[in-house]
């Protein structure tokens, strides 16, 4: 059902930020007033009310209209804000400073002001003659061999040893773990299988089974980390009984005809050979492609000469870290312990990503601005074609899938970044391609190595 709509102006500040004005109409503030006032309702007991029935206008009377007011403003702030910066067509960067506000009287717009950082304006009007140094994609022996070594380790046996546990042997393993003497919860295990040195297994457990050999029964200690999943057993130092029943030893695959036919399908190892290097010219070609398109926006940048404030990028490699936690967090790895693991604070792991959100940052002004200033826009046809494999994926009709992006907002997502790929696909083809060696020479921007790539992953991330 359509509706009144959250109406914003912008104002703009200096170091790339600026000052958003929203105002939510009365209407709007209405229907999210009766919200809060059903939901503080349903715990409310009013004589001749069943429990979750009560009116939102007695719900009103009884409570007070400011404090639900203050309610419906706390739950829906957020929602009008992501409305708001729509409606200005900003992209904001890092969290907003929104302004104290003054609750509205009855039947009165509510009206707050926040102030963002944004993407640094670009003028690309003059970037002709653009030049960047593009890498030949290409696959030598040494990739070739590195694909092999793996294909052999992901079909590799594991064979009996008769002979002392050694790094990377397999063993198998019952153990019962006592704090001051006593068994604890989970602390046993029977016929488990263990890599040693996978780093599976508290710090320094696998380490004190090197040189036991099977039938060989031990006992080891060690120190729960400080950070472990179990409160009870962080921080404390256990004591495990262990008997070592088998060790294994990895056996590698021969690098033979035979090892061709069962992994790759074909006959012979200099036919398989082939066809990984077939298989990773693909690859690499994609890797060029899609870092050449970055190089051809930092070659823009540098022309532009984009200057993005120290502040933002900070705020932008803070968005960023947040979000690589919230993603490691739902794998099980907490922010302590990450941390703990790269041995840095989380300031010193922003401030060190700083320089590459710069970079990111200034990629993103000149593809938002090329978007501008040709006027690229995607069609309704180009937009069903990317949202099909969603629909297909929830198993839901093409109508409706488009219904539901389009509730959350994200359907003009879809559709600006339709637009940016061809505004940037544009810029590509424009530019002048010259070799990486002398784009090195000229201090221009290139495609990377592979290694280069590695080096600076978030700043060639792809």
């Amino acid at each position: 059902m359509s509706g009144p709509e959250v109406i914003a102006t912008t104002t703009e500040l200096p170091e790339s930020r600026v000052r958003l004005e929203a105002t939510v109409p009365a209407e709007l503030l209405e229907r999210s007033i009766e919200r809060a006032a059903k939901q503080v309702g349903r715990n409310m007991r009013v004589p001749g009310f069943r429990a979750g029935k009560i009116p939102p206008k007695l719900v009103v009377q009884r409570v007070g209209r400011e404090a639900i007011v203050d309610e419906a403003i706390r739950a829906d702030l957020n929602e009008w804000y992501d409305k708001a910066i729509r409606a200005a067509n900003i992209i904001p960067i890092g969290q907003p400073d929104v302004d104290q506000v003054d609750l509205p009287a009855e039947g009165q717009p509510f009206v707050f002001t926040a102030e963002v950082g944004v993407i640094p304006t670009a003028d690309v009007s003059n970037l002709d003659g653009l030049e960047v140094g593009k890498a030949d994609p290409a696959v030598d022996d040494e990739a070739i061999d590195r694909e092999l070594g793996l294909l052999r380790d992901r079909f590799a046996r594991l064979e009996t040893a008769e002979r002392a546990i050694a790094e990377g042997d397999y063993v198998v393993i019952d153990y019962v773990g006592k704090l001051d003497g006593e068994a604890f919860p989970g602390g046993e295990g029977k016929n488990q299988l263990l890599e040693i040195g996978s780093g599976r297994f508290i710090p320094g457990f696998e380490e004190q089974l090197v040189g036991s050999s099977a039938g060989d029964t031990k006992t080891i200690t060690v120190t729960f980390p400080d950070d472990y999943g179990a409160p009870e057993l962080a921080g404390q130092e256990a004591t495990f009984e262990i008997t070592v029943h088998e060790v294994k030893a990895k056996e590698l695959p021969e690098l033979d005809d035979d090892f061709a036919l069962e992994v790759g399908g074909v006959d012979t190892i200099d036919e398989l050979r082939k066809d990984l290097s077939s298989r990773l010219g693909e690859a690499e070609e994609r890797r060029v492609s899609q870092l050449l398109r970055m190089a051809v926006l930092d070659a823009a940048a540098d022309k532009i000469g984009i200057e993005v404030p120290d502040a933002i990028a900070y705020e932008h490699a803070h968005q960023q870290f947040h979000t690589m936690m919230h993603r490691f967090e739902h794998q099980g790895i907490s922010q302590d312990v990450y941390l703990q693991s790269v041995g840095k604070t989380h300031d010193e792991v922003v401030q060190e990503a700083v320089p590459s959100a710069k970079r990111q940052l200034a990629r993103q002004a000149v593809a938002s601005a090329l978007i501008d200033h040709g006027k690229f826009t995607a069609t309704d046809e180009e937009l069903e074609e990317v949202i099909a494999p969603y629909a297909a994926q929830e198993k839901i009709s093409l109508k409706k899938a488009w219904a539901r992006l389009e509730g959350r907002g994200q359907l003009e997502d879809v559709r600006r970044e339709l637009a940016e790929n061809k505004a940037i696909d544009e810029l590509v083809e424009r530019a002048k391609k010259i070799s990486v060696e002398d784009a090195k020479k000229a201090g221009i921007a290139y495609t990377p190595s592979r290694a280069e790539q590695e080096e600076e992953p978030g700043l060639w991330n792809v």
